[in-house]
């Protein structure tokens, strides 16, 4: 298969047949997907579902695999120019513990359970990449940089991916950004953001009357009242989500520990600062008003940023999408892309196939639209490594 192309055009004009001759790597896929999807892989804990990804890299007879100090996965791809590279990331954390089943069930059309598409599919997508160039008879011109980055989720805070791109010595062109899904995803851009938590305990042994009114769930209520009362402008977009909430153990027991986790997003770094420090100053003065121990804490954060819309590698994938009838669903995004982005390099998020139950122990992706995310993966890949999404100098 041709795989240097001088125009968009010529791209454009193999797409249309391009899913149906990806179909016979079927079987390689959903093998992939299997095998790194039923290994649990939290964030911190991700060295076995790593360790087999770079197996399969081995497997195929990828000649530079290795991992590195905080624990990422890397396989090369060889090009035709040793002195070209294109990244491509996905992370190999989940939200599941190894006390989950991780399971999956494969039916006619469709594949089922927890973290599939979150990001099983999106590494299993990596891992295959090597047998699809090798079916298609592939080679670009740049080499492919396969990177299964670990603690990305949650407290891990892209913390794999930073360790990586600060001691890289290969020279970026451009990144994607491998997400099971969903198709039709395209992030350029990243919001200025912070997740953190809030604790609360009170004494065990407060007095019973005393206790009925200042409960850690009180307590923290009044936290929660007073963060809503925060002014949130309408530009630039500002939001607080408050994402989840637990405290108490029954009916007739008095709480004494409850906890907030909340998120705050901004285009604006200096809305998400303000918004930080208001936090900071009503948690202070909970804890001087309620017989409570506050703590307050943030576990990960982002920098807004991002490459602008008409940008060649963002026209080049909106092409490439509308191409392939895509409905586009352009946002911004709190994952790798935002990483790259912070570093100057070019860089996408892309889905691969459309999902349900997002999160959920059930959480479910289709198997025949896969192949067209493979088509539009591949059209990327080629468009950049024709120079086609380059800035102009």
């Amino acid at each position: 298969m041709q795989t240097t192309f001088t125009s968009l055009d010529g791209i454009l004009a193999l797409l249309p047949s391009l899913p149906g001759r990806l179909a016979p790597i079927q079987e390689t896929l959903i093998t992939n997907l299997i095998m790194l999807g039923e290994i649990p892989s939290p964030t911190f804990e991700e060295e076995a579902r790593i360790k087999l990804f770079l197996q399969r890299l081995v497997e195929c007879g990828l000649p530079d695999v290795s991992g590195d100090e905080a624990g990422n996965g890397v396989g090369i791809i060889p090009g035709r120019n040793p002195d070209r590279n294109i990244l491509l990331v996905a992370h190999a954390d989940s939200v599941y513990t190894d006390k989950t089943d991780h399971s999956l069930s494969v039916l006619s059309d469709e594949i089922i359970g927890p973290g599939v598409a979150d990001n099983a599919l999106g590494l299993a997508v990596l891992a295959t990449l090597p047998s699809l160039f090798e079916m298609l008879g592939l080679q670009l011109d740049a080499n492919l940089v396969l990177l299964s980055s670990s603690k990305g989720l949650g407290r891990g805070n892209l913390d794999g991916l930073r360790f990586f791109m600060e001691n890289n010595i290969l020279p970026m062109e451009a990144g994607i950004c491998v997400e099971g899904a969903q198709l039709g995803r395209l992030s350029y851009s990243a919001e200025g953001m912070f997740r953190g938590y809030i604790n609360c305990r009170i004494p065990e042994d407060l007095g019973w009357q005393r206790a009925g009114q200042n409960s850690a769930i009180i307590a923290l209520n009044d936290v929660i009242n007073r963060i809503l009362e925060i002014p949130i402008p309408r530009r630039p977009r500002t939001s607080i989500v408050l994402g989840a909430i637990r405290g108490g153990k029954s009916y007739n027991i008095m709480a004494t520990q409850s906890s907030l986790r909340f998120e705050v997003r901004s285009e604006s770094a200096g809305q998400v600062q303000a918004i930080r420090e208001r936090v900071e100053d009503i948690v202070a003065h909970a804890t001087s008003t309620h017989n409570a121990q506050f703590e307050f804490s943030v576990v990960s954060s982002r920098d807004p940023g991002g490459i602008d819309v008409g940008h060649p590698l963002v026209k080049s994938c909106r092409r490439i999408m509308e191409c392939l009838e895509l409905e586009t669903e352009i946002r911004p995004s709190m994952s790798e892309v935002s990483e790259l982005i912070a570093r100057g390099l070019p860089a996408v998020t892309l889905g691969i196939t459309e999902a349900s139950n997002l999160h959920d122990l059930d959480e479910t992706i289709r198997i025949k639209p896969i192949y067209t995310g493979l088509a539009q993966l591949l059209a990327v890949l080629f468009a950049i490594d024709g120079g086609l999404c380059n800035e102009p100098e």
